[in-house]
């Protein structure tokens, strides 16, 4: 902690295990169980550690002859002994009494035939060895080659690149690459190609598409036993096995997932998946049989060895199921379903009991399953209670009790949709079979459209919420939704911002529908002034919500009102968020330098200077500070200006110079060569009389904006941030034709071809009013 802030620096502590580095991910079979530990223990004042155990941590710093030892402990360590020798002989000895927060620090001169690799710290607990370390000597390392991006599909040479390509995409959740094109693009070259038909399988069949997963797993199933019957690897006739089941075939769905336990590698979920259907037919000796079997493969699955704990209780092997169940716990004590099975109460969230009523379902045990939902008590603002009445109507309709799933399906339907947001597969069948046993439930196709959305599955979701609107009119996250789907998948912006004024007259008091209603209208080029009035006549809801907060100072400053933007500015007290780092930072710029200029041009040099200073810094009420990396030439610029203004000379020459020598910007999480910025640099340039040197950055800049209008744009496939697409699509090629000619009026401007930069401006204004930096440039000409 510190004075400023009692929470002290932002820091993110991450760790992982079977994975290379923080976005890394491995894969993991069904029902397979990964287990790994990690200690975690305070290290304080020692510096970096060199080695630790659960123990203690050592520090072992040579600088010159001095060697600096420092121990920290994570238990209390009475009479500890810490030794600094050499191979040949002890060089020092320290004894303390160790506690976390008591650490040791001491300082050694060293002899000076003493390399730090002959060095050895040992730390000893009487006669125990805590921890020992020697230095190794430096070993250059071989660098791994660095992450590339992959081609397009159509560039990829081969069918196995853009397999594994896909798999790559796939497996980390890429935000803007498609793993499916990559295997379409090889099932283009090779319609048979079983890998990709596969992994289509697959990816159809999380999205629910299950004629579509039929067809491509029954493709690969048809490649792979073209030349032997009894493929390599069994995943496709496994898969198919699932799909099937999920359309009810449960029969077709026993002899493909039977297929699949002839490989080894799929006998522990394909014999796991035998035994639930076993339990749906009570062959309870045949179950017991698979359950053995999987089991022998995997002894860890949970869910398995849950499972059979039901079998033997339905053979009447009680004592048996007792010993399984204890053996359970034993592995692992927060495994509800043993739980569940041992009676003892089910004090999980009700998404788990969720999750163990499929678990009961899949077997075919539906009183068991409605038994843990009757139980289920929905948290506040979980979302759970229309599910759990949905889930009691699907499966007491498939009980045989009508009435009772009736009598669920109403309730659903009156529960509260507040974070309700369903994800799992069965959850498509259930909703869908919620709107044919109730047609007048309007919430029902609201949360199916949802999921679809999430799967990507868009025109559906989009039917289904205009079903839901027509079903309810007065529910503002419907045509919320409705907006976002018409802009960004329909690219409708009339009857996107139609749908936000239905969503914002339902729900007058929701700023966060107020504050994208406004991004929409950003987005559609909605002039600057009437989006001011807007937020004007709404300042409750503005007061709400940090990011409109900015957009009302934007605005300020983007009508001429800079005074008002700052004020704004400096009386909230903002806590950042993720999309939005600068947003506040920049308003707070802006306005001191339009304020400043303003101060210029009617010669009061004096207060110019110091908006532009007040520029130069991040109070602490923004919540951040700038970008080590940032560009900050227009204000070094300015400031520049004021002090030539106030005669002082060299302090003139001394921003200039800091403002020409700033090379590339940082922008939207990436380094850029040229940027708005560089057209202040070359401007500090002919102020500092190097006239040639500017007019030389200014062409440079000039043919920078000229080829970035005639280059494709796309998002960088390393982003990590999206800070413009955080609610609406950008059109990127607008965006970046708009960059391209704001560049290019800058350099002419610079350049001395006024009227071509006006003209260029004016263009820019024209695709986008809401355009600062052209608004301000503007603002400076006559």
């Amino acid at each position: 902690p510190d004075e400023k802030n009692e929470y002290g620096p932002y820091i993110e502590i991450m760790a992982g295990v079977y994975t290379d580095n923080q976005p890394d991910f491995s894969f993991l079979m069904p029902g397979e169980t990964k287990t790994w530990s990690q200690y975690w223990y305070p290290i304080q004042k020692i510096g970096p550690a060199h080695k630790a155990n659960l123990d203690a941590a050592v520090s072992l710093n040579i600088t010159g002859r001095r060697a600096r030892v420092g121990v920290s402990v994570s238990r209390a360590l009475a009479n500890a002994c810490v030794t600094l020798a050499t191979k040949k002989s002890v060089l020092e000895t320290w004894a303390a009494d160790l506690a976390p927060g008591a650490s040791l620090l001491e300082e050694f001169e060293l002899p000076r035939d003493v390399r730090a690799t002959d060095l050895c710290l040992t730390v000893t607990e009487g006669k125990r060895e805590v921890i020992t370390y020697t230095p190794k000597p430096r070993v250059r390392g071989k660098v791994p080659p660095p992450a590339t991006e992959p081609p397009l599909p159509k560039d990829v040479p081969g069918n196995d690149e853009l397999y594994i390509t896909g798999l790559h995409l796939d497996q980390y959740r890429h935000a803007t690459r498609m793993p499916e094109l990559y295997w379409r693009e090889a099932l283009r070259r090779d319609p048979g190609d079983s890998r990709c038909h596969l992994a289509l399988g697959k990816w159809h069949f999380r999205r629910g598409e299950l004629a579509e997963a039929e067809t491509h797993l029954r493709a690969a199933i048809a490649r792979l036993t073209r030349r032997n019957p009894n493929p390599y690897d069994g995943e496709a006739h496994y898969q198919l096995g699932l799909v099937l089941r999920a359309q009810g075939r449960d029969d077709d769905a026993y002899q493909h997932i039977y297929k699949a336990t002839w490989n080894h590698a799929w006998q522990a979920a394909g014999y796991h998946a035998l035994a639930e259907l076993d339990c749906c037919r009570r062959d309870w000796p045949t179950a017991l049989d698979h359950l053995d079997r999987a089991l022998r493969a995997n002894a860890d699955n949970l869910r398995a060895r849950d499972l059979r704990v039901l079998v033997l209780r339905r053979l009447d092997r009680s004592d048996d199921a007792h010993v399984v169940l204890r053996e359970t716990h034993a592995l692992d004590p927060l495994d509800w379903w043993a739980r569940d099975l041992a009676g003892q109460p089910l004090a999980c969230d009700t998404q788990v009991c969720l999750d163990l009523a499929l678990d009961y379902w899949r077997a075919g045990f539906l009183d068991e399953a409605v038994a843990v939902l009757n139980a289920a008590a929905p948290e506040p603002h979980s979302g759970t209670a229309p599910l759990v009445q949905y889930y009691l109507g699907w499966l007491h309709a498939q009980r045989g009790d009508p009435a009772a799933a009736k009598k669920h399906y109403a309730a659903a339907a009156k529960a509260s949709p507040d974070y309700c947001f369903p994800c799992r597969l069965e959850e498509i069948a259930l909703l869908e079979a919620a709107i044919a046993a109730n047609p007048r439930d309007a919430r029902a196709p609201y949360y199916l459209g949802n999921l679809f959305y999430d799967r990507r599955r868009y025109a559906e979701a989009i039917r289904l919420w205009e079903k839901s609107a027509k079903l309810d009119p007065g529910y503002s996250v419907v045509w919320r939704n409705l907006g976002i789907g018409y802009f960004n998948i329909l690219r409708q912006p009339t009857q996107a911002l139609a749908a936000y004024d239905r969503a914002f007259r339902a729900a007058p008091g929701d700023a966060r529908v107020f504050y994208e209603r406004d991004q929409l209208w950003k987005r559609v080029a909605c002039a600057p002034a009437t989006r001011l009035s807007e937020l004007i006549a709404h300042e409750k809801l503005v007061a709400q919500r940090d990011d409109l907060i900015v957009e009302l100072c934007a605005l300020y400053n983007q009508t001429g009102q800079p005074a008002e933007a700052q004020r704004r500015v400096a009386a909230r007290v903002f806590q950042p968020w993720e999309g939005g780092e600068g947003q506040a930072l920049g308003q707070h710029v802006r306005a001191h330098l339009l304020l400043g200029r303003a101060a210029l041009a009617q010669g009061d040099a004096a207060a110019a200077k110091k908006h532009f200073a007040a520029a130069l810094v991040a109070p602490p009420n923004l919540g951040e500070a700038k970008h080590l990396l940032a560009n900050q030439s227009d204000i070094h610029f300015w400031l520049g200006e004021a002090a030539a203004a106030l005669g002082d000379r060299a302090a003139a020459q001394k921003h200039w110079r800091d403002s020409a020598s700033f090379r590339g910007d940082f922008q939207e999480m990436s380094v850029r060569v040229f940027s708005e910025m560089t057209y202040f640099s070359a401007r500090s340039l002919e102020r500092l009389g190097r006239r040639a040197a500017a007019a030389k950055l200014l062409r440079q800049l000039l043919a920078y904006a000229k080829r970035l209008a005639k280059t494709p744009a796309k998002i960088d496939y390393f982003a990590t941030s999206l800070p413009t697409m955080l609610v609406f699509e950008d059109d990127l090629a607008k965006r970046q034709r708009i960059t391209a000619l704001f560049l290019q009026a800058q350099a002419h401007l610079g350049l001395g071809r006024a009227a071509e930069a006006k003209r260029l401006l004016r263009q820019v204004l024209r695709l986008d009013p809401n355009h600062a930096l052209a608004a301000d440039l503007c603002s400076g000409l006559a």
